[in-house]
């Protein structure tokens, strides 16, 4: 529970809006408490300049204090406040509560000295103090700071409450597509590779939602290449142990003798199992990026020529045209000359082995910016098309009989495709259905 995504969203969101409304009460209180004390400040020096004037123009008419106790009384009504007011000698002529007239009063909150109007004569003293009798302009500050933080604390209540309501809300919608995931990811790791996370969810979590249906394809599809991988290697491996097989019991049984040609026949059928896993050893190299390459500045023409020129009499046994369609000159490649050449061997076994007498293999090379592009094209029989994205699969044959005549390992294409990645370039292939094919490759030109 505590390490759910949903409780660390609203324990983040619970103590985000704490913080915030604590800190907005605290700013708030205390800057209200200073405004308000402000203001009984400018409140309380405006009431004495006030009284000061009233009872210095009375004392001015008058030439004296006599009366003073009805304005007192009039004034301290309208201002809320105590008045006092004393002579000269401290002697008490005017209290708005009656209550120490004739006194002697040293004064319990702080007074202003009368002066009468124009003269400038000292007269008296004035003090004023807060009337608890009388109801006041402003309610005191203590009230009014009371009143500000209860409602500064229900308005916060109400926003965790608020907020509580939509955390909860958000937190789910947050969290149910990843919980989601979760069990989608669940049902992939035991083994049911078809699963899929069906979320229509827009931004981060709908590219995380597509991200991982993608990894999931990936997965699958991995998958069916693995079991693919085990029943092909079982398959090509079980056609020369079986005739050699075959062989050695016909000579035990003594049906066959042990001579030149049976020997031979031996012989080739081992040679055909070394080749397989050979080839077999070289994609795993490849494919795990531990392939020994030796990069050097190489002219692509001669190599072209002369990995050519063993299949010449081959295309001619089979009467098929063999070509070369070479510039004059083109700039040196960065390559392994060898694994160049075998990638050239491959698409050229391919091509004789899938065209038939009369037709014509063209072997082409042309500079293409900072790389050199090679081809290999013929008018032979021709790939599907929705047969070619998968030529270049390891044991991926077009005739499904896995006839040796028609496409020997099934490892040519796949070999040839890493060797060219191996060094940097690409490699593709186009072809139409009965009218041929083009593989084309290209390799980076020497710096």
């Amino acid at each position: 529970m505590t390490h759910s995504l949903w409780f660390r969203f609203v324990t983040a969101f619970m103590v985000v809006i704490l913080v915030t409304v604590g800190a907005v009460y605290i700013f708030v209180s205390r800057n209200t408490a200073t405004l308000i004390e402000d203001f009984e400040e400018t409140t309380q020096e405006f009431q004495f300049d006030q009284m000061q004037t009233i009872l210095a123009s009375h004392y001015y008419v008058h030439r004296g204090w006599e009366g003073v106790q009805s304005v007192v009384e009039e004034k301290s009504s309208v201002l809320g406040q105590h008045i006092i007011v004393t002579d000269v000698d401290g002697m008490v002529i005017a209290d708005s509560q009656g209550e120490r007239l004739g006194e002697s009063y040293n004064g319990e909150s702080a007074g202003r000295p009368l002066k009468t109007l124009f003269e400038g004569e000292h007269v008296g003293t004035l003090y004023l103090e807060r009337d608890p009798a009388v109801e006041p302009y402003l309610p005191p500050l203590q009230e009014l700071t009371e009143s500000m933080n209860r409602f500064l604390l229900m308005g916060g209540l109400l926003a965790i409450g608020l907020a509580l309501v939509l955390t909860f809300v958000l937190s789910r919608r947050v969290s149910s597509p990843i919980q989601a995931l979760a069990v989608t990811a669940g049902q992939l790791g035991r083994g049911d590779l078809s699963q899929r996370a069906q979320l229509k969810e827009k931004g981060e979590i709908g590219e995380l939602a597509r991200a991982f249906n993608s990894m999931a394809t990936n997965l699958e599809q991995a998958e069916q290449l693995r079991r693919n991988l085990v029943a092909d290697v079982a398959h090509e491996l079980r056609t020369p142990l079986s005739n050699i097989q075959g062989y050695l019991e016909a000579i035990r049984d003594q049906v066959m003798e042990p001579n030149a040609a049976t020997i031979r026949a031996l012989s080739e059928e081992a040679a055909l199992l070394a080749r397989l896993v050979d080839e077999l050893q070289e994609l795993s190299l490849a494919e795990a990026g531990e392939l020994k390459l030796v990069y050097q500045a190489e002219d692509i023409i001669t190599l072209i020529k002369q990995t050519a020129s063993p299949w010449e009499a081959q295309a001619a046994t089979k009467q098929i045209s063999l070509s070369l369609d070479l510039p004059d000159k083109l700039p040196s490649v960065n390559v392994d000359w060898q694994r160049i050449s075998q990638v050239l061997h491959n698409l050229l076994e391919n091509a004789v082995a899938h065209t038939g007498g009369g037709g014509r293999i063209t072997i082409g090379a042309a500079g293409k910016g900072d790389r050199v592009e090679v081809w290999v094209a013929d008018t032979g029989e021709g790939i599907p098309a929705e047969d070619l994205p998968n030529v270049f699969e390891r044991f991926y044959r077009v005739d499904k009989s896995r006839a040796r005549a028609t496409g020997g390992s099934g490892l040519g294409l796949t070999i040839a495709k890493r060797l060219v990645e191996a060094h940097g370039g690409q490699i593709q292939a186009q072809s139409k259905l009965g009218k041929g094919s083009r593989f084309s490759f290209t390799i980076p030109v020497a710096e």
